[in-house]
Formats: C-alpha cells, sequence, structure tokens
C-alpha cells in the first residue's frame, strides 16, 4: 500500500522521496538475523535485546500517551526509508541534541573489533534538524513495534518524548537518543578518532564512509542544511593527512 499523497500536505515536494513501508528492508528485519550475521563474517558478539525486553522498553515508554498519535523524530536513514506508515509529515527542528557521530561498531555491519565504523547517533548539545512523522493512534501499536524492532536492536538508544519545534506548532516526539553508558557509544570519541573511523570502517553493510555519504545525499535530497557533515566528509576523504600518518609512526 503506498504512502498517502495527503500526508505531504505541509512539503509536497517530499512526494515520492521517502521509500514506500512495504519495499523497505526494516519493515520486517529481524534483529537476531543481523547478529548471526555478524557472527558469520567473524565480527565481535553482539549484546542483543530480547523480543520481550524490547516490547516492555516499548509499551513502558508509550504508555503515557496510549490512544494518542504519536509523533517520530527522524534524523537519519530513518528520514527517507522510516518503513511505517504515517498520516503527516513536517520538517522539524529538535533542541537539546545534535546529529553526531558517536555509535562505534565493531560487530561487523560497518567496521570490525580490527577497523572500527562509525554510524550517526543523537548526541547531548544543539539541535538537529529533520523530519518528523505522525502516526495515527489506531495504527500506533503496529508501527511503533517496527520502529522499536529497527532502533531498538542493542542497548545503543534511550526512547524518549521530546519537544520539536515546526512551522505548524511544536509536538511531543519520540526520539531514539544516544546512551552515554551503553557500550556502543562513544559520546568522547577523539575527532581524529572519529575520522579514522569514518574513512576505513567496513562491514556487511557496507563502508562507513558510504553511510555519511548516504546520510549527506538523504539530507540534501530532503532540503535538511547540515554543513557539519559535508565538513566531515572532507575529512574523511583527506585520511590520513600527513599530520594523521605521522602521529601513526
Amino acid at each position: 500500500m503506498p504512502l498517502d499523497p495527503d500526508a505531504f500536505r505541509h512539503h509536497p515536494g517530499l512526494l515520492g522521496k521517502i521509500r514506500d513501508p512495504e519495499e523497505s528492508f526494516f519493515r520486517t528485519m529481524v534483529p537476531a538475523d543481523l547478529e548471526a550475521e555478524a557472527m558469520r563474517r567473524g565480527g565481535e558478539p553482539i549484546t542483543l535485546y530480547t523480543d520481550e525486553e524490547r516490547e516492555e522498553m516499548r509499551h513502558a515508554t508509550l504508555a503515557p500517551h496510549y490512544g494518542e498519535d504519536i509523533w517520530v523524530f527522524a534524523y537519519g536513514s530513518l528520514m527517507w526509508d522510516p518503513a511505517i506508515y504515517f498520516a503527516e509529515l513536517r520538517r522539524a527542528t529538535l533542541p537539546g541534541y545534535h546529529r553526531s557521530f558517536c555509535l562505534v561498531d565493531r560487530s561487523g555491519a560497518r567496521g570490525t573489533a580490527d577497523a572500527p565504523g562509525a554510524m550517526a547517533g543523537l548526541g547531548q548539545g544543539g539541535s538537529c534538524e529533520g523530519l518528523v512523522f505522525r502516526v495515527p493512534a489506531a495504527c500506533a501499536e503496529q508501527e511503533t513495534e517496527v520502529i522499536w524492532r529497527r532502533e531498538m536492536v542493542a542497548p545503543c538508544y534511550h526512547a524518549v518524548f521530546a519537544p520539536v519545534e515546526t512551522a505548524q506548532g511544536e509536538v511531543q516526539a519520540l526520539c531514539f537518543v544516544a546512551d552515554p553508558h551503553a557500550e556502543m557509544i562513544e559520546a568522547d570519541l577523539p575527532h581524529a578518532e572519529r575520522i579514522r573511523y569514518l574513512a576505513t570502517g567496513e562491514g556487511f553493510l557496507g563502508t562507513s564512509r558510504e553511510y555519511l555519504e548516504n546520510v549527506i545525499a538523504g539530507c540534501r535530497e530532503l532540503g535538511i542544511d547540515d554543513p557539519d557533515l559535508d565538513a566531515l566528509l572532507a575529512e574523511v576523504d583527506a585520511w590520513p593527512s600527513p599530520a594523521q600518518v605521522a602521529t601513526q609512526d
């Protein structure tokens, strides 16, 4: 079933730029399959949430909002490939968090123990431009199960509701923010290490550089402005610099 064109009424130019949920890998993705693939390729073991743990967290987070429409904030691939059905889309700004490449992958997805990779999370401080999707209350149970299975595969994020600014008014949106105490989150990762991880990380989902490039392309396609991403890619493509080579020697 294709997305309803009326969901794009605030931003008709985005119609056709958001993937049909039925064509998304993430709609039917099973977390255990990712672990099996990582192990098959020699990656480090992943500590996954069990289905029971994941569902318990989902119900606890959503309990105060039972019977309500649920807004979901998207800042990465969730923007162009949400894998869920929604009734409304808005451009949005999330204060208090920024797009940060703080998720370090050693499991074999986009990095290994020998050559870690990096992916995006929502780090504390600043602000983040993205999109919010409104999931109607009538289908919130089904669609939030899809989101939790995608975002809460392993201990990396906290699911929280936070105020998000849109041109049509402020909404409380579900946000998956980086947990600074999680093993895979390195909020204080030195910048030079982050560049190295993005430049050299590779796994069965592709390279970390490709991931960064995809985020940039997706933001550009959706009209999301984040000049820091372009600057980051330039540094990645310049790696290793003479100074970095000297440091390694």
